[in-house]
């Protein structure tokens, strides 16, 4: 029988009326998810640089 292999994933919820981004669930915020942490890493310092708030 095989292994299944378990993937990592990454998720940010992103509400871009108030401009932040959460590492946890919100209300009314999309939610993003990566299977990859460069494209994580990479997407969360474009939010930094559009001066996005984290929480």
């Amino acid at each position: 029988m095989e292994q299944l292999k378990t993937e990592n994933l990454w998720r940010v919820w992103v509400d871009t009326q108030r401009r932040i981004v959460s590492f946890h669930e919100e209300e009314d915020c999309k939610l993003l998810e990566f299977r990859s942490r460069d494209m994580f890493y990479r997407c969360i310092e474009q939010y930094t640089g559009m001066q996005y708030r984290y929480q």
